[in-house]
């Protein structure tokens, strides 16, 4: 019997990574991603940035954080309202593929491409001299928090159950751009008014970890410890993933009527 379910688990992962394929393939050309995953943050890191007295280690960290935050949420929450309007839905819930496995290949599809997109300003912090004295810290948290922010954008799209990717993506704006501002990406939170500090703090935005553990591996400095920073980002992360599937399960038969 427990050989028998865990063929079926690893069953359920090909059929996950299929669905990533698909996704990678059909949905990450389209407007929306390149729109709101790309163009916009970018053009928001330099209405900020540029003509601003900042260390060129702050620059970086401020974008890599939008970039791999944004880029992973690119596509995550319009999928599904893609997938219900094009009536693809319904044909990939009547193959044998779990509803968790379904949704998982969605955010692996959103995890590779946030890592994809993230290497670039990797690359430009690396030509302008910033030197990485943690490699393997930064790698690790790289890979985490890409995947704790394709579950977030896979959650986001969870409610209303909507067919119209623009809802979609007009929700899930509403939410990340309030959580970039207080995430430390602009200003370290180490800086912040008191009041800003207990947000930043008390605020439900994984984004704040991860920019202090870049802060740590480029400067040595962190307002949390790094343990803290990743047991946060693994927490978000399961949090997310798990409220997700949970959501879907119930929304998705509003989706298919």
């Amino acid at each position: 019997m427990t050989r028998l379910m865990v063929n079926n688990f690893f069953e359920q992962l090909k059929r996950s990574v299929g669905v990533a394929k698909k996704d990678l393939r059909i949905y990450y050309k389209r407007g929306p991603v390149i729109i709101f995953g790309l163009i916009m943050p970018f053009f928001l890191f330099l209405s900020f940035f540029i003509g601003r007295n900042m260390p060129i280690e702050r620059l970086f960290i401020g974008l890599l954080g939008m970039a791999i935050f944004f880029s992973s949420m690119s596509i995550g929450p319009a999928i599904i309202p893609f997938e219900a309007s094009s009536r693809t839905l319904e044909r990939l819930m009547s193959t044998p593929i779990a509803v968790w496995a379904l949704f998982l290949g969605d955010v692996i599809a959103s995890f590779l491409y946030g890592l994809l997109i993230s290497i670039v300003p990797l690359i430009i912090g690396l030509v302008l001299g910033i030197n990485i004295i943690q490699p393997l810290i930064l790698s690790l948290g790289m890979v985490l928090a890409a995947l704790c922010f394709s579950s977030f954008g896979i959650l986001l799209s969870a409610y209303p159950p909507t067919d119209v990717p623009s809802t979609a993506m007009m929700i899930s704006n509403l939410v990340k751009f309030p959580l970039v501002f207080i995430s430390g990406v602009f200003i370290p939170i180490s800086q912040m008014q008191d009041w800003g500090k207990i947000i930043a703090s008390a605020s439900f935005s994984p984004l704040t970890y991860f920019t202090d553990l870049v802060s740590y591996c480029t400067q040595e400095t962190s307002y949390y410890s790094i343990p803290v920073d990743f047991i946060a980002l693994i927490g978000f992360t399961l949090l997310f993933l798990t409220a997700a599937i949970k959501i879907h399960e119930k929304t998705l038969p509003k989706r298919l009527s």
